[in-house]
């Protein structure tokens, strides 16, 4: 399967470095392996090898390779002026890829070594468009909602009979995040309160959806508000969950108001069937939203919407700080909801649209497009 982002990386190499993150094994080893047979002399060095290590260190790589990729070089000190100083004297036609972890990410988010040399791309999991061919929309929907979209489990849900897939994705699910909390959450932010970060991601898993009150979840932990957002925060930057915020054309005022979130896996989160459902259509809105941020330069934004007295959208998705669709998503009611009524009046300008898993008939009732939800996630971007 050749993932999303191939064309627009090999465009981007002809100009600059690039640097690809993502969620752990979300497969971004694999796609730039994919990349690599595109080239002549492709060269793989992850600095977690010794002997790649010592080549990198002493940058004793073949000197006319046509494709550098550097893996987890951000764990090397001071990575970023190494890897400009090997960029500002490499190789006349050679094209270097960078690939590493949500700290990869953090850290390239400091400092300005590397201003205007590197185009950024975000690695998120399979979606139903990119399922086409492998499996009918409809299909491509259950199976993420049963078993995310994670490359492993995901794949192999379409080998493997009903019973030996359920059971291989949740040994993959256990190992996962066993690992996620023992080594990355450690490793990333030093916490020593690993217990609390666990009870935390457990309560998350059943908040899916619906605004998070930090007040709350931190009285239930006998935390401060502050710590349960520092928490949330790292969780986020580690690409386990990603927070929705409310649209508002004052962007200070929207940070100011509760997130929603939302697990890049969906088959984690714990909840009724409509809720999983939401959440895989979230994933898809961010997948959405990031691809045409990052290889198009839009300003392009996922946002919900609510009102004082909660009148909520479930999904907004914006561009240039204005709505361009107001999305409601159901399992299966097609009863337009009062509030999707009430924003497309007040907003006649911005598509309203209502997504529907289980739905036989498409149809349109005063502006509002009640659609089938598994065909319009194929016509997404990504």
């Amino acid at each position: 399967m050749r993932r999303y982002l191939f064309d627009q990386i090999l465009k981007d190499l002809a100009k600059k470095m690039v640097f690809i993150t993502g969620p752990r094994q979300v497969g971004k080893t694999y796609l730039s392996k994919q990349i690599m047979t595109q080239y002549d002399k492709p060269q793989y060095l992850n600095y977690d090898n010794f002997t790649d290590r010592k080549i990198i260190i002493e940058q004793t790589w073949i000197q006319n390779s046509d494709l550098l990729i550097f893996d987890e070089i951000h764990k090397m000190k001071d990575w970023k002026n190494y890897l400009k100083g090997v960029f500002d004297t490499k190789y006349k036609n050679q094209s270097i890829l960078v690939t590493g972890s949500a700290r990869l990410n953090t850290f390239r988010q400091t400092g300005n070594s590397l201003a205007g040399r590197y185009f950024h791309h975000r690695l998120n999991p399979l979606s139903v468009r990119e399922l086409i061919g492998s499996v009918e929309p409809y299909e491509a929907v259950n199976l993420l909602n049963e078993f995310g979209g994670f490359p492993e489990p995901l794949l192999q849900s379409l080998q493997l009979s009903k019973e030996e897939a359920l059971a291989e994705s949740t040994r993959w699910k256990n190992q996962y995040y066993t690992d996620l909390i023992r080594e990355d959450i450690f490793e990333f932010s030093r916490i020593t309160e690993l217990n609390v970060m666990k009870t935390l991601l457990e309560i998350l898993r059943t908040k899916v959806g619906s605004p998070l009150s930090f007040n709350s979840i931190a009285q239930d932990l006998q935390v401060s508000p502050n710590t349960i957002k520092k928490y949330v925060n790292i969780l986020d930057s580690l690409y386990i969950i990603f927070q929705v915020r409310p649209f508002h054309k004052n962007i200070a005022r929207a940070i100011l108001k509760e997130p929603k979130i939302y697990f890049y896996d969906s088959s984690y989160v714990k909840a009724n069937e409509g809720v999983v459902f939401e959440n895989t259509v979230a994933v898809s809105l961010l997948k959405h939203t990031q691809f045409l941020q990052d290889s198009f330069g839009k300003n392009s934004y996922l946002h919900y919407l609510r009102t004082k007295d909660n009148k909520e959208i479930d999904f907004v998705l914006s561009e240039n700080e204005t709505p361009q669709k107001f999305i409601e998503v159901k399992l299966s009611d097609k009863q337009i909801t009062p509030s999707l009524k009430y924003f497309s009046t007040r907003y006649p300008d911005v598509e309203s649209i209502q997504l529907v898993h289980n739905l036989k008939q498409e149809e349109e009732r005063d502006s509002i497009k009640l659609l089938n939800a598994s065909r319009w996630l194929t016509e997404l971007s990504a």
